[in-house]
């Protein structure tokens, strides 16, 4: 059991896995399927198996969860002294950190030169999730399990979640340096094996209520296992694709906790940023018609030196010039349309008007013809 964590992380090498996230999952999976056939399925069936062996030899097989059952609450002492003896017993270890000591003292004996190595091989490390967790999972098994066949059971197990909440709670802040954050990539794991737990003991209180005068009751506790996948294909359904995909909401806070210091919106940046290839055809003819618009515009509008209304053609009057209010211009003159331009230039000849009058308005553009 020590080096088992070991040897199931090789094997996940070996399967093919790169990321210590998924090697690490893939292990606390293989222990964990190991200590529910090894420590809690081989211990009833193992002494069921001894205690009635002519019976198993000539049964069929739709009595052995009848047998198991009945061989449930004969191995509760077991489990009890199996509680206090690993789960009471590693907790201690756990706060006491025996076998990183250990690992540390045989370091510094044989490989420590300098002060880096001793810094090196002083490092806490992180969380030892492919043994942890499964170990964790076995006793919620256990406590599931005893809690309707054996009750004196569940104060041991209570008494082991509450020092490992406190132990691994002061590790996890305090010693642990983690490697990796996995967004709770382990969660979905966890919460069906906490599924398969519940349903194993509604199977085996089945089977045990089957050999006891309640028979007649046992097909109502048929709609439990029922009810219980129900929950867990809803449960799938809801949430599981958060855990498979990353929200863009914290993609953001992630970049932008990468550039604390820019003025740019990333939200309002990142809005739009994204355009379908599909679409990119269409945008770059937008932008040739937006182009195309503009030039025509450019073209049409009169430029600086053409246009009279501008600036550089409204000129200051001289100071010797003497001003002249133009009024309404005689009956006898008429406006030039645009077809009829003027051979001297202008738009306007001027034989009735004087030539302070004709001065004036050369300078101002106002064009009369008769």
């Amino acid at each position: 059991m020590f080096v088992l964590p070991t040897i199931l992380m090789i094997m996940s090498k070996i399967e093919g896995h790169v990321a210590l996230s998924v090697l690490e999952r893939r292990a606390a999976a293989k222990y964990y399927y190991f200590m529910l056939v090894n420590v809690f399925l081989g211990s009833i069936i193992a002494g069921t198996a001894f205690q009635q062996l002519h019976a198993f030899l000539h049964q069929s097989a739709a009595q052995i969860p009848r047998n198991i059952g009945v061989s449930i609450p004969m191995k509760a002492t077991f489990f009890i002294t199996y509680i206090m003896v690993d789960g009471w017993a590693g907790i201690a270890c756990e706060i006491l950190r025996l076998k990183p000591l250990v690992i540390f003292h045989l370091k510094s004996m044989f490989f420590v030169k300098t002060e880096r190595d001793r810094a090196k091989a002083a490092e806490p490390g992180s969380i030892d999730f492919p043994e942890t967790l499964p170990t964790l999972q076995l006793y919620f098994l256990l406590g599931i399990v005893y809690a309707v066949v054996t009750p004196i059971l569940l104060p041991f197990i209570l008494v082991f979640f509450a020092f490992a909440y406190l132990v691994y709670r002061h590790q996890v802040i305090n010693v642990y340096n983690q490697r990796y954050e996995s967004a709770a990539a382990f969660w979905p794991h966890v919460h069906g094996r906490i599924i398969a737990s519940l349903l194993i003991s509604q199977m085996l209180l089945l089977g045990l209520l089957s050999t006891k005068k309640a028979a007649n009751s046992t097909p109502l506790l048929v709609v439990l296992p029922i009810l219980t996948l129900t929950f867990h294909k809803y449960c799938k359904n809801r949430f599981e694709p958060a855990f498979k995909r990353y929200p863009l909401e914290e993609a953001v806070d992630k970049d932008m906790q990468d550039h604390p210091e820019t003025s740019v919106d990333l939200k309002a940046l990142l809005a739009d940023a994204y355009l379908h290839p599909i679409f990119s055809s269409f945008e770059d003819v937008d932008l040739v018609k937006v182009k195309v618009d503009k030039k025509q515009e450019a073209e049409i509008l009169p430029s600086p030196e053409t246009d009279p209304t501008s600036p550089s053609h409204i000129h200051e009057e001289d100071e010797g010039v003497q001003r002249y209010e133009a009024g309404p211009p005689p009956r006898d003159i008429y406006y030039l349309s645009e077809n009829q331009p003027s051979q001297s230039g202008y738009m306007c000849h001027y034989d009735d008007v004087e030539s302070h009058y004709h001065g004036y308005h050369h300078h101002h553009h106002h064009h009369y013809g008769y």
